[in-house]
C-alpha cells in the first residue's frame, strides 16, 4: 500500500504570535489572518513486508532505520525529530519507508514544519486504520510539534495547512474557529511578493521570549498585542472589502509595532531589504512568522510588482519565491 499526503505553507498577514495559548484569552478578539501557499509539504509512505522502519527526509538529505520493535526508540531522535515523534505517537505496528519533504526554503518562516506535521499526521492516521477524526488533527499537530520545539507553538499555521485558502483564525475561550476569507486567489498573487532574505529563522526563540514577558504581565507588551489584535480585525475587514489601499495602511502601521515584540524580529539583513522594497514599488512589509530571518511578504500594486520582484532579486542573498495561493489544504491519496 502507498499512501501519499501533502500540506500548503502560508504567509501570516496580520495576527501573528497573539495565536499562542493562553496569550489570546487575554486579548478578546483575538484574530489572524492568512492565506495558503502552493510551496508544499509532503509525506510518502510505502508499506513494507516485514518489520523494519525507514524514514527519510528528501529535502535535509537524511535517512534513519528502525523497526516496530523498537519503536519507542524514535522518542528521542534529534535526527528527523518531528518525523520520529509522528511516527511514536501513531504506533503502527507494520513495516513501511515514510518518505518527507518540504518544497519550502530552510528556516523559511513560511510555516514549513506545520504543514509537515499536517500531512504526517494525515498519512500515519490513514496508515493505521484512520484511528483519529480529522477533527482533532490541528490539535495533534500543535501538541507533537511542541515536544520538538520544547516552547509553546501557536495554533493558526494549521489552518492553512489543513484547509487551504484565506483564512481568518478566531480565538476564543469556547475553541479557535477559522473562517474562510472570500477574496480572490488571483488578486492576492498580482499583489503579493514574497522574498527569502537567505537568513534561516528559529521561531521558537522569538516565541518564548514573548510568551514568558507576556505571562510576566509586561504592560508594554499587552498594549502591543492588543494593537496586534486591532490590526487583524483591520486586515479581515480590508481585504472583505478588496480595499487594498487600506491592507498596505495596515501593513505599514503594524510592521514597526511588531518590532518592538523582542529583539531580533527583524536583522539588518531584513531591514535593508524592506529599504529597498519600499524604493522600488513596495506599499507594505510583512515579517512571515516570528522574523529573525526567514521571509518577507511585500504589498505592492499589480503595475510595479515586476519592478519590486528584480530589485529584490538583485539584493545578495535574497530570493523571489515562485508560489500560488493553495486552493486546496490537506490532500490524501492511497494505492492499495
Amino acid at each position: 500500500m502507498i499512501i501519499e499526503s501533502s500540506a500548503p505553507t502560508r504567509v501570516d498577514l496580520a495576527g501573528g504570535t497573539i495565536d499562542l495559548w493562553p496569550i489570546y484569552l487575554f486579548h478578546p478578539g483575538a484574530t489572524t489572518v492568512n492565506f495558503a501557499l502552493s510551496l508544499r509539504a509532503s509525506a510518502r509512505i510505502e508499506t513494507r513486508n516485514d518489520r523494519s522502519i525507514i524514514l527519510e527526509s528528501k529535502d535535509r538529505d537524511i535517512r534513519l532505520e528502525t523497526s516496530v520493535d523498537h519503536i519507542d526508540e524514535l522518542w528521542v531522535d534529534r535526527r528527523l525529530e518531528l518525523v520520529s515523534k509522528m511516527v511514536h505517537f501513531f504506533r503502527p505496528t507494520t513495516g513501511f519507508h515514510l518518505v518527507a519533504n518540504s518544497e519550502a526554503p530552510a528556516g523559511a518562516g513560511i510555516s514549513g514544519s506545520s504543514a509537515l506535521a499536517i500531512a504526517l499526521i494525515g498519512a500515519l492516521n490513514r496508515l493505521v486504520g484512520n484511528r483519529y477524526d480529522e477533527r482533532k488533527f490541528i490539535t495533534m499537530a500543535a501538541n507533537i510539534e511542541t515536544t520538538v520545539i520544547k516552547v509553546p507553538a501557536g495554533f493558526q499555521d494549521y489552518y492553512p495547512a489543513f484547509y487551504g485558502s484565506t483564512s481568518s483564525i478566531i480565538f476564543r475561550a469556547d475553541g479557535i474557529q477559522r473562517e474562510h476569507l472570500q477574496v480572490d486567489p488571483a488578486e492576492i498573487e498580482r499583489r503579493f511578493v514574497i522574498c527569502y532574505t537567505g537568513e534561516p529563522r528559529n521561531s521558537g526563540i522569538n516565541n518564548w521570549d514573548v510568551f514568558k514577558r507576556h505571562i510576566d504581565g509586561d504592560p508594554e507588551l499587552f498594549e502591543i498585542f492588543e494593537r496586534i489584535r486591532d490590526a487583524a480585525s483591520q486586515m479581515r475587514t480590508a481585504l472583505l472589502a478588496n480595499d487594498w489601499n487600506e491592507v498596505g495602511k495596515v501593513m505599514r502601521a503594524a510592521y514597526p509595532n511588531r518590532k518592538h515584540l523582542a529583539p531580533g524580529i527583524t536583522t539588518p539583513t531584513m531591514d535593508a531589504l524592506v529599504e529597498k522594497a519600499f524604493q522600488s514599488g513596495a506599499e507594505g512589509a510583512k515579517v512571515c512568522g516570528a522574523g529573525g530571518g526567514g521571509c518577507i511578504a511585500f504589498l505592492c500594486t499589480p503595475e510595479r510588482k515586476t519592478e519590486l520582484e528584480q530589485a529584490l532579486a538583485a539584493e545578495q542573498g535574497a530570493e523571489v519565491l515562485s508560489w500560488k495561493v493553495a486552493r486546496e489544504g490537506l490532500t490524501l491519496r492511497q494505492i492499495d
